[in-house]
């Protein structure tokens, strides 16, 4: 009887310390990744979140899967940024700048849209 509870806890000790690798490992695998702003005072709250949301988004389609973390510097109401590290390769220092306005919507799509290119270039 005794040698049947033994094997029983090799099992279930076996099977947990399973469970508990596989969920490392597809926790480590995980599509996904951060963004955040800095000085993002030199823009309206309401962009600081849009350009976030921008960012990801476009890293996300353009490498899908990758682990990312995006850090972007409003430099003024018409420059920004960005420092990007890719599944843990970090890119060059990434600016961009509007000469004619302040920045809008569609500038900030630009720019998260020329971050995910510069992403998906790294990844090849």
């Amino acid at each position: 009887m005794r040698g049947r509870f033994a094997h029983f806890g090799m099992l279930a000790s076996g099977v947990l310390a399973f469970g508990s690798v596989a969920t490392m490992t597809s926790a480590a695998k995980a599509p996904g990744g951060s963004c955040r702003v800095v000085a993002g005072s030199k823009l309206p709250a309401d962009m600081n979140t849009a350009l976030c949301a921008e960012v990801t988004r476009a890293i996300a389609e353009a490498v899908p899967g990758a682990r990312f973390d995006a850090e972007v510097k409003v430099i003024s109401s018409s420059r920004l940024a960005a420092k990007l590290v890719v599944d843990r390769q970090a890119l060059p220092q990434q600016n961009f700048a509007v000469m004619d306005d302040r920045l809008d919507l569609d500038s900030i799509r630009r720019f998260a849209r020329s971050l995910g290119e510069v992403a998906k270039a790294a990844k090849r």
